[in-house]
């Protein structure tokens, strides 16, 4: 799996598949959430009522269409919420994890990936940061490219750092 680190915005990128920081809701929020079904339109929240209509737990992963966005899907996660006491790690990997396995299920190749719980939900850049690459660089999964989309200058350059402390060295 080829992993890129970018600085952009997630509702542009021209993958099989966008990855969401959804709200447990699943029916929009602020931050990244708001901005994929603000661009994705009304398809995604119909789709999201439909097809969660309790929601998704953390650390879960579901899908839906993406209805405007130039991806075909998004695959919605649950991250943690350290506000709210959300603080085991192995919830914020199990995301990552998860929204691979319905990549595979849906055979999406390419993903666009925020990085998770690290905005309204509380998490420091440098931790959220590490926990995606550790999980990344580790997982097995027919997707062949995951392309990491900063938010920030700073958290590009956070995210750049942790994956390649977490890569191995190329031969």
């Amino acid at each position: 799996m080829r992993l890129h680190v970018v600085r952009g915005d997630i509702t542009m990128m021209d993958v099989d598949a966008v990855i969401n920081a959804a709200s447990p809701r699943m029916r929009g929020g602020g931050g990244v959430d708001g901005a994929v079904h603000s661009a994705g339109g009304p398809a995604i929240l119909r789709d999201c009522i439909a097809r969660f209509p309790d929601g998704l737990p953390t650390g879960a992963a579901g899908w839906t269409t993406a209805g405007d966005l130039p991806a075909r899907w998004v695959i919605h996660v649950v991250g943690p919420n350290r506000h709210a006491g959300q603080v085991d790690p192995a919830l914020l990997a199990s995301c990552y994890r998860n929204a691979l396995a319905v990549a595979d299920e849906l055979g999406a190749r390419s993903l666009a990936s925020p990085l998770v719980s690290a905005g309204i939900y509380g998490w420091a850049l440098d931790d959220a940061a590490r926990i995606a690459a550790a999980t990344l660089t580790t997982a097995s999964a027919a997707v062949t490219d995951v392309t990491m989309v900063a938010f920030s200058d700073a958290a590009l350059g956070i995210l750049s750092a942790a994956f390649a402390a977490a890569s191995p060295p190329q031969t």
